[in-house]
This record gives C-alpha cells, structure tokens and sequence, in this order.
C-alpha cells in the first residue's frame, strides 16, 4: 500500500511558504516564518532547492535575486556560502530542511515541495530528493512530500518509500511552458495536465490549483481515494469555492481562521 498523508494535513491549513508577512520582515520560507506558522498552529509548506554541494535548501526560487542580496543560481553556491547569505533584509540565513525538520519537530504538518530541476518536468539526477529523503529519514511528524515534476516524486517513491508523496498539479497552459513546444513535448505537457503518472509514482494526494479543481480528472482522482489538497488561497472567497471540492487549502495573506 502507498503511504498517506495523517489526518492532520487535511484539517490544518498550511501556511504556503511558511507564515510569511510577504515583505522583509518575515520573509517566505524562512525560520522566521516557520516559527509564526508554529505559534499560530498552521501547517507549513515549503519549497527545497540543492545547494552545489547537494544539501537541501528552504528556498523558492532558482535564483538568489528576488530574496537575498546576492545574484545567480542557488545550486551555484555551496551550503556554508548559502547560510552566510541573509533572506531579504531579515536576520535569517537561507535555512537547509535539516534546520527547519528540527525546528518544526512534529509541533504541526510539515508538506514540502522538491522544486523542478530539469526546466521541463523530465528526468531529474536525484541529487535534491535523495538529500531530502535523508534530511526526513526519521521524522515522526506529520509530513508529505510533492513535485510538479513526476520524476523526483519516483526519486522519493525510491529513497524515502514510507513518506506520503504526492503530485503539485495544475493545467499547465503552454502560455506557461513555451519550452513545453513542439510534438514530443507538447505530449509530455498533455501528461502532466492529465495527472497521468498519479498511479506510477505511486501518489496518494495532489495539490492543485484551486482555479481549476472542477477538472473532472480532480474528481476521478478524489473518488479513487486521493486526497485533494490545493495552491495558493488568498481570500475567505477563494476558500470557500476551494472547500467544495478540496480537503485542505494553502493559503497566503489572509488568515483563515479569522475571515
């Protein structure tokens, strides 16, 4: 049997990039994000990158640009140069999944998201899922792991089989993927708006855009058993039409237990 996700991760809503204040005082993904989203009792979900030297990264983007004041690829620097750069102008280095593992400790749902490193959703090395499935190796708390990209959700199917995995799912127009052009990979594109490695991969949940959970393959998949979690909620409004179809939200910029 594939693993699933504890219960608690489809009642707790998760703070999407931790309990992030969107600006520099508690930037996202951060520590100090991760430590509000503790305090306040909401779930965390957050986003891995690989450093040069293969550690995992609590980081979003493939480029330190947007939230440090350094420039480049992430996986051009290694872990020490990495924890020596400040997210945005907060007092917190780029966190490794170690330090936020410790940090969150079983307190609330941990769901984490292994970014693409292809460019097109293909094959990957393994390099960032392995140094996840080691970083996890041993949790006790209430955790999932997920991809957009169903090569490193195989990876972790491989190195870590007793961790609930899923698939980050969306309809991926090619307004979104022009590297997605052309009839072979035009194809793969089709594949992952179908979901259709869901059963490979040996999923038990997606999280999907809530623009688009009236997908009657959403509705296939929810009625096999999947849990249907879903990205990213903003207002009371957006929760309220997500909740009709979805068992849990992530969310940003609102509280939903205060709408």
């Amino acid at each position: 049997m594939r693993p699933t996700l504890d219960p608690s991760m489809l009642t707790t809503p998760l703070a999407h990039r931790a309990l992030h204040d969107g600006g520099v005082r508690r930037p996202e993904n951060s520590l100090l994000a991760i430590r509000a989203a503790i305090a306040q009792g909401f779930g965390i979900e957050i986003d891995v990158q690989p450093s040069a030297d293969g550690v995992a990264m609590v980081f979003h983007d493939h480029d330190l640009d947007r939230l440090t004041h350094a420039t480049g690829p992430i996986n051009g620097r290694s872990v020490i140069d990495l924890q020596g750069l400040h997210v945005r102008a907060s007092a917190d280095p780029i966190p490794t999944l170690s330090q936020v593992v410790a940090e969150v400790a079983g307190q609330v749902p941990l769901l984490v998201e292994i970014k693409d490193q292809s460019g097109v959703m293909g094959p990957t090395d393994g390099v960032l899922e392995r140094s996840t499935a080691a970083a996890l190796e041993g949790y006790r708390g209430p955790v999932g792991v997920m991809s957009f990209n169903p090569s490193s959700v195989a990876w972790m199917a491989k190195f870590a089989p007793q961790l609930p995995r899923g698939l980050t799912t969306y309809a991926y127009p090619i307004s979104d993927f022009p590297d997605l052009a052309g009839s072979e990979l035009e194809a793969h594109r089709a594949n992952l708006a179908a979901i259709a490695d869901y059963d490979k991969v040996g999923a038990s949940f997606i999280s999907h855009d809530w623009h688009d959970l009236d997908r009657p393959r959403v509705a296939a998949l929810k009625a096999q058993g999947a849990a249907i979690l879903c990205w990213t909620v903003r207002s009371a409004h957006e929760e309220a039409t997500a909740r009709r179809i979805a068992d849990n939200i992530t969310f940003e910029q609102y509280n939903p237990r205060r709408s």
